[in-house]
């Protein structure tokens, strides 16, 4: 057994070193318009044209990263007879088909992954599954592909979110599975299911979650994550000790855009954030708070103007680089529609991101960043580590069809440590 990887995340650009994804397959393609609904789309993806954008984003990330694939990890957990009892079994009482347990108990780990990803078939064994409009007992993770939704790495520990939608409670149990059981990882994982935060009110979902250092953490409240859940982390916080900082950004429960903080704003460098402008800056349009908590007690809670004069009061100086212009509000708006502020760091000032939304990638040009080909990457015409701020940009036009960018489609495990002044 190779060294077992350890987790750590204490910031949101420091080099990346090991990331979960998921490559989106069979269970994207299951979609008709009414289940696509259901399954929190607003339209159904071409998987073949969805696959080749994919294939830009893992193979740029393994040039950085060593990446770890879902559906490998959870194979080789189902073949521990324990776990996958236990799983199969959670997994249908939570979804309502307890009697699917039985027949999935038995089956081998590679099919029984297949399965609980792309979804187990509905039997119609009589009358009622028979005239039942449902093709699946578990409908499949349509969702899955945006790994970052299901678990958030918080310095040594992984919070296993709570999802705002029950139809996407299953990636949760899968990935907090996988952090619990595969001898792959050092890791300590923290379920407010399991602590006492139960509630429907209490969701929190990493889209929502940002690590700015280990001791500032950037959450945003909204149609996904609650302010009950914050409270959740307030009260683990003050349990451990730790010395941190919380800020809070309020979002707009509409347009469905903005279904997460990191689709408005997202970390560059150690002084460079993106920002979906009418969000972010503009002071007390959405609430920003600031909580702080010091020796197991929340030592203040306070309004700020907003999330980059509070991050600048906390040491760190942010330059916005404002998502689709500065010009025209039309334009900020269609390419914040399509994930234009949901950039996902491969280092300090080294981002990935959507090429489509033309605009911010020219305002990140006229910053300092050099934009450059994903492909060009994978084909070795460009070394990151030779150089310096870049935007590395992936075909979009099927992938942000989904509702999520370069951020939304990775899970960090690991990054090396942000050195003040280097």
């Amino acid at each position: 057994m190779a060294d077992k990887f350890d987790i750590y995340v204490g910031s949101e650009v420091g080099r990346l070193t090991g990331v979960m994804l998921h490559d989106p397959g069979p269970e994207v393609a299951n979609m008709t318009p009414e289940t696509a609904e259901r399954a929190l789309y607003s339209d159904i993806l071409n998987l073949p044209v969805a696959t080749k954008e994919y294939q830009q984003l893992r193979g740029v990330l393994s040039k950085r990263a060593q990446v770890f694939q879902v559906r490998e990890l959870l194979t080789e957990i189902l073949s521990n007879s324990r776990v996958r009892n236990g799983m199969v079994r959670r997994i249908c009482e939570a979804e309502g088909v307890p009697q699917v347990a039985d027949d999935l108990v038995d089956v081998e780990s590679t099919e029984l992954a297949r399965l609980l990803i792309e979804g187990v078939p509905l039997v119609k064994d009589n009358l009622s599954r028979f005239l039942s409009r449902d093709r699946y007992s578990l409908p499949p993770l349509h969702n899955f592909f945006f790994t970052r939704d299901a678990a958030v790495t918080v310095r040594d520990k992984v919070l296993i979110s709570r999802m705002a939608n029950r139809v996407r409670g299953r990636e949760t149990r899968i990935v907090e599975s996988i952090f619990d059981y595969h001898p792959a990882f050092n890791a300590r994982t923290v379920n407010p299911a399991r602590l006492g935060a139960a509630g429907a009110e209490v969701t929190i979902e990493g889209g929502d979650v940002l690590v700015a250092s280990p001791e500032i953490l950037v959450i945003g409240i909204g149609a996904r994550t609650t302010a009950k859940a914050v409270d959740f982390l307030i009260e683990r916080i003050k349990e451990l000790g730790y010395k941190q900082h919380i800020l809070i950004q309020q979002l707009p429960h509409t347009p469905e855009s903005f279904i997460h903080l990191d689709m408005v704003f997202t970390f560059l460098d150690t002084n460079c954030c993106m920002v979906y402008e009418p969000v972010i800056l503009e002071n007390h349009h959405f609430d920003t708070v600031h909580v702080e908590i010091d020796k197991g007690e929340v030592v203040s809670i306070q309004q700020e103007d907003n999330l980059l004069s509070a991050l600048a009061k906390l040491g760190m100086e942010m330059k916005p680089v404002i998502c689709g212009g500065r010009d025209d509000r039309w334009l900020q708006e269609r390419e914040q529609w399509h994930s234009g502020a949901n950039f996902f760091a491969l280092g300090p000032g080294q981002v990935i991101g959507y090429g489509r939304n033309q605009h911010t990638t020219n305002e990140l040009s006229q910053a300092g960043f050099e934009i450059v080909k994903a492909n060009d990457v994978i084909d070795g015409k460009f070394d990151l580590d030779q150089m310096g701020r870049c935007v590395v940009t992936i075909d979009g036009s099927e992938l942000a069809r989904g509702g999520g960018g370069c951020r939304c489609m990775t899970m960090p495990l690991g990054r090396e440590p942000i050195v003040p002044g280097a």
